[in-house]
C-alpha cells in the first residue's frame, strides 16, 4: 500500500473536520515513516491557508459551535488556548452575555430541578463548574437566581 503524501494526508484530515494550524503541524510531523522536515511542513501549511483549505477563523467558528450549547466560557477559551489560538475581543463579549442562559440550560436538562440541601447544591456547582463555566455564573444558577437575568 503506498504512503500518502503530506499533502493528501493534510487534505484527508481537512476534509474531515477544521483543524488549527499548530494541531494539523503536529499531526503532520508526527505522522509518515520517514519524519517530514519542519519546513516542508510550514510551506504546506502556507499553502494550505493561502488556498483557503486552512483557516484559524473557521477553527475557532467550529470549535465555538460545536462546544457553545454545552460548556461555559472558560473551558471553550482553553480549548482555543490549547490550540493556539485566542478568541475575538467580539465573540468573548457573546460567549459573556450568552453563559447565564447557556448554563440555565445545562443545568435544566441535567437536574430538572433546584437542591433541596446543601449536598445538593455542592453537586451541582461541581457539574457546572466541571464545564467551564464562572463562579459567578454557577453561583446565580444554583441559587436559583437564574430566571430573573436569563438571555
Amino acid at each position: 500500500m503506498q504512503e500518502l503524501s503530506l499533502k493528501a494526508r493534510a487534505l484527508r484530515w481537512l476534509s474531515q473536520r477544521e483543524h488549527s494550524r499548530l494541531e494539523l503541524r503536529a499531526k503532520l510531523l508526527r505522522s509518515g515513516g520517514d519524519g517530514p522536515i519542519v519546513a516542508d511542513v510550514e510551506a504546506l501549511l502556507d499553502e494550505l491557508v493561502e488556498q483557503g483549505h486552512l483557516s484559524d477563523a473557521r477553527f475557532v467558528e467550529s470549535r465555538v459551535h460545536v462546544r457553545y450549547a454545552r460548556f461555559g466560557n472558560r473551558r471553550i477559551e482553553l480549548e482555543l488556548r490549547q490550540h493556539g489560538l485566542v478568541p475575538d475581543p467580539e465573540l468573548r463579549e457573546q460567549l459573556r452575555t450568552s453563559e447565564l442562559a447557556r448554563a440555565h440550560e445545562v443545568w435544566r436538562k441535567k437536574f430538572g430541578h433546584s437542591a433541596t440541601n446543601a449536598a445538593g447544591r455542592a453537586r451541582h456547582a461541581r457539574f457546572l463548574a466541571a464545564r467551564g463555566f464562572s463562579a459567578d455564573v454557577v453561583h446565580k444558577i444554583v441559587a436559583g437566581d437564574h430566571d430573573n437575568e436569563s438571555a
